[in-house]
């Protein structure tokens, strides 16, 4: 137990350090926007750019992990979806995003740092391999069905385009991408460069930790309902199930990477998931939710590295 403790306890100290200053006074909201800016845009961009760099192609298109975490993930998704809009007649906003609560993890701010103290350097290959399966599937899918309930009267091509142009500005996607072609093509960087984008990785750790302890601090609970509970529930339970269930199809699956897919699984939702779901008025709900898994997760994942 104290082995566990010792992996995860430094984790939430310091996701509780950035809430106790932010809720103190200590640091502003702005301030951790601003760590926060810096972490998503360059630190973990960097992180994965790194990563991926440094190993072989075809080590980095793994298709038995991708598909193993895709699908896995999509049955998440499926579930709460199906449960939310036909059990609970939500709308499609709702059901779109208690979906994408229950199937996209925090893989950079929560469970990179533990996953990395687990099995190592592949740690950061499943992460790139995780946001794969968030940018192209999870997020379009959950973004897609919350978009069609608002734009009912708008082609679908218009929706598709609206999601795909929002995930091609992100930096982390640019990131996997420009890690991909640097990979295949096996030019090193210049040193200096190699260099800088080392500092800004290596920053990405105990920056995203803190900025998402003062996140948490800014959270409203006003959206606390039974539907915060069950998407809580989802995520913390039901996706690294649906994960670990799928990963038996696959004997042969490298026993590492099966630990972090099953882990990364195992972490909260993305902290961005409010901001995706204040468009749709569900932020309230988003909020409670991602405040309410990333207070549990702490215990669920210890368990779970018991059990490991």
């Amino acid at each position: 137990m104290s082995h566990v403790l010792s992996i995860t306890l430094p984790i939430y100290l310091l996701i509780a350090l950035g809430f106790a200053s932010t809720r103190f006074g200590v640091t502003t909201k702005e301030e951790i926007r601003g760590i926060g800016v810096l972490v998503i845009r360059f630190a973990l961009p960097a992180l994965i750019f790194r990563a991926l760099s440094q190993r072989p192609f075809n080590e980095i298109l793994n298709l038995n992990y991708l598909t193993a975490y895709g699908v896995g993930s999509l049955i998440s998704f499926a579930l709460m979806f199906g449960f939310m809009r036909f059990a609970k007649k939500r709308g499609l906003a709702a059901s779109g995003m208690a979906g994408l609560g229950s199937s996209a993890s925090n893989s950079g701010f929560v469970g990179f740092p533990i996953v990395a103290m687990m099995v190592g350097p592949s740690a950061a290959i499943a992460l790139a391999l995780n946001l794969i399966v968030e940018s192209i599937l999870i997020f379009p899918l959950g973004l897609g069905l919350a978009e069609s309930e608002s734009r009912q009267d708008d082609p679908l091509h218009e929706i598709l385009f609206f999601v795909f142009r929002r995930l091609t500005r992100n930096p982390m996607v640019l990131a996997i991408f420009a890690g991909t072609a640097a990979s295949a093509i096996g030019a090193p960087l210049p040193s200096a460069l190699f260099k800088a984008v080392d500092l800004l990785a290596n920053a990405a750790t105990p920056a995203a930790l803190f900025a998402i302890g003062g996140t948490l601090a800014g959270l409203s609970l006003r959206g606390l309902s039974w539907d915060a509970p069950r998407i809580v529930v989802a995520k913390l339970f039901v996706h690294p199930l649906a994960v670990a269930g799928v990963l038996l199809l696959f004997p042969g699956f490298d026993p590492q990477l099966k630990k972090a897919a099953i882990i990364y699984a195992a972490g909260p939702m993305a902290s961005v998931y409010p901001l995706l779901a204040h468009p749709y008025d569900k932020d309230g709900v988003a909020a409670a939710a991602l405040l309410g898994a990333t207070f549990f997760s702490f215990f669920t994942l210890s368990a779970l590295l018991l059990v490991i």
